[in-house]
């Protein structure tokens, strides 16, 4: 069943018109009056809905009694991204939502081939969240993870601070498996991911300074866009929800 997220449910048996982002994806669709879809604000609630009328720029629906669903992970993963270039970043955004990361710290590295500031990383930011509420409405999940602003790695990682945090980063420098981590208690992990180039070696040393941990994929090198989501899938299957 088509999902919508929409900015508050409207009460149970109520009507209401959809925003134009949801309009728009609606005639994509080539939905019909009388066809059923589901609407989520992200605070954790979904409720049914009929389509009851369409027009070009408008589309009217009556929606039912919200409930609670959660289809979040246990784990509560926080992604310390290095931008990366071209539709790389969208993609490494668009799937760590997919795989169940509860919010995302877009950082400019010193290799980062991309360099944003003012309004163009505020416009960036936007379609980043974007693309966050698209993959939650496509995965299923009823909480829409935060993408943060975008920070210099020492401004990220200081507003990161969380001492209940596992904080781990990927690095072929002196690095352990993952399978020799222990959970940590609070279920609260923080996962650094590179640029294309990797970490310079004073991003590395601030790093672990900060109580990072270095962790392996193997012996392979993987791009930037595949050792994020490697990362997240190896996290899920240890001590996550893909064994649920």
């Amino acid at each position: 069943m088509p999902r919508f997220h929409i900015p508050e449910l409207p009460a149970a048996g109520s009507q209401a018109e959809l925003p134009e982002r949801v309009v728009r994806h609606i005639q994509v669709l080539r939905l019909n009056a009388g066809d059923a879809l589901t609407l989520f604000d992200g605070s954790g609630r979904e409720a049914p809905a009929v389509l009851l009328s369409l027009g070009r720029r408008s589309a009217l629906c009556r929606v039912d009694a919200p409930v609670e669903t959660d289809r979040e992970s246990p784990l509560h993963i926080t992604l310390i991204q290095a931008v990366s270039a071209g539709e790389r970043m969208d993609f490494t955004l668009q799937k760590s939502v997919e795989l169940g990361v509860a919010a995302i710290q877009p950082v400019l590295g010193g290799r980062s081939v991309v360099r944003l500031s003012g309004e163009r990383a505020d416009k960036r930011q936007a379609r980043w969240q974007e693309i966050a509420v698209s993959a939650c409405e496509q995965c299923g999940r009823n909480r829409v993870p935060q993408v943060l602003p975008l920070l210099d790695l020492p401004a990220a990682l200081d507003a990161l601070a969380d001492p209940a945090a596992l904080r781990l980063l990927a690095s072929p420098h002196q690095a352990a498996p993952l399978s020799s981590f222990r959970q940590p208690e609070s279920c609260r992990l923080q996962l650094m991911v590179g640029p294309e180039g990797g970490w310079t070696p004073q991003e590395e040393a601030l790093a672990r300074e900060r109580g990072f941990a270095a962790f392996t994929l193997g012996p392979r090198i993987l791009r930037t866009e595949t050792a994020a989501l490697a990362a997240i899938s190896a996290l899920q299957t240890l001590w996550g929800d893909f064994g649920a």
